[in-house]
């Protein structure tokens, strides 16, 4: 299996794929930039003493958003390599 995941053919194989792909690009690129957002915000608290505790809080938000993007990511990936292998999915789980 892990040799078919992240192989581009899956991403073209149909019109279901295609829209697959692309809204997973849509919520990768949304989770980077509200990621970024976090900690620039983040960052700008911390030249305040008074929202040091809130700018911690957004720093941990923006590493959890950034821990997201690579499970986004395998996510897609196993849903196109199902769409493409569900006979080889059925028979394995036949056995």
């Amino acid at each position: 299996m892990l040799s078919k995941l992240f192989r581009h053919e899956a991403r073209q194989k149909s019109e279901h794929s295609k829209r697959l792909y692309a809204q997973f690009e849509i919520l990768y690129t949304l989770v980077d930039f509200l990621a970024a957002a976090f900690f620039i915000v983040g960052s700008v608290f911390f030249f305040y003493e008074s929202l040091m505790i809130a700018g911690t809080w957004f720093f941990l938000f923006g590493s959890f958003l950034f821990a997201a993007k690579p499970t986004i990511r395998l996510v897609r990936e196993v849903k196109l390599y199902r769409l493409g292998d569900d006979e080889d999915l059925a028979a394995r789980l036949d056995r």
